[in-house]
């Protein structure tokens, strides 16, 4: 964000593509073009066998709708099912062409906090919109507390509710981010140890590129983890505020 002065003392803003944005479109771009080639697959093949890409796609969304989004939220789950395929394909996607050290990759998309912040965000709206009556009961007026405890559990009931973004921003954001900082720790010891002796520059240079390899190989499962964490919670998050709840009028 800048502020440029013209000659007319006239202030504007500068809304300029960064690399962020250009890389957030890519990703976009690759997403459509991937899930609707498997949605044509399906038109032209119906329930037989995926052949191609949807080999490896179908086993996602199988494995994410079965096995992540429907225990975390339940009955009612359908209507949830297509916002939590596209967070977890793309946070997917986007943390892949981040590994990527040229174009089209070469953007830490996900290792932005906005990124992140606004996915958060999205959740939250959706936990507060689809709030049940049951959860908002329990932040705003906690049942079968103590008239006294209550004035305790209501700001800590919601503070808490705000928190859960603000987890689900900070995870991704650290978890990628941190893959990348080590990986450009390793390379920086090449310089630092080759500005001592030539020698012992070559011996860490070995070391340094090893390490460094190793590391991409592990965030390419980092890649998949975190999307799944942050499709899981977000998951558990629109489950438990619309879950509903028995009290006993006596105890």
């Amino acid at each position: 964000q800048g502020k440029l002065t013209s000659t007319t003392n006239e202030e504007f803003m500068d809304f300029s593509l960064t690399k962020n944005g250009f890389s957030m479109f890519i990703g976009a771009a690759l997403l459509l073009i991937v899930l609707l080639s498997v949605a044509r697959n399906y038109k032209k093949r119906g329930v037989k066998s995926p052949k191609g890409i949807a080999s490896f796609i179908e086993p996602l969304i199988l494995f994410l709708r079965d096995d992540v989004i429907k225990p975390g939220i339940g009955k009612g789950y359908e209507k949830f099912l297509p916002y939590l395929l596209t967070l977890f394909f793309f946070i997917f996607f986007n943390n892949l062409l981040g590994l990527i050290p040229i174009f089209p990759g070469g953007a830490n998309l996900t290792g932005s906090v906005a990124i992140t912040g606004i996915l958060a965000l999205i959740t939250f709206i959706i936990v507060t919109v689809n709030g049940s009556k049951d959860y908002w009961m329990h932040i705003i007026w906690p049942p079968g507390i103590p008239f006294g405890l209550k004035f305790l559990l209501i700001p800590i009931e919601i503070f808490g509710m705000f928190l859960k973004p603000v987890v689900l921003m900070i995870r991704l954001f650290a978890n990628i981010t941190a893959g990348h900082i080590i990986i450009l720790g390793f390379f920086s010891l090449i310089f630092i140890f080759s500005e001592i002796n030539e020698w012992i520059g070559s011996g860490v240079t070995v070391f340094s590129v090893a390490f460094s390899i190793f590391m991409s190989m592990l965030e390419l499962l980092v890649a998949f983890l975190q999307a799944y964490v942050f499709t899981l919670l977000s998951s558990l998050y629109i489950g438990g505020a619309r879950e509903t709840h028995e009290h006993e009028e006596s105890h």
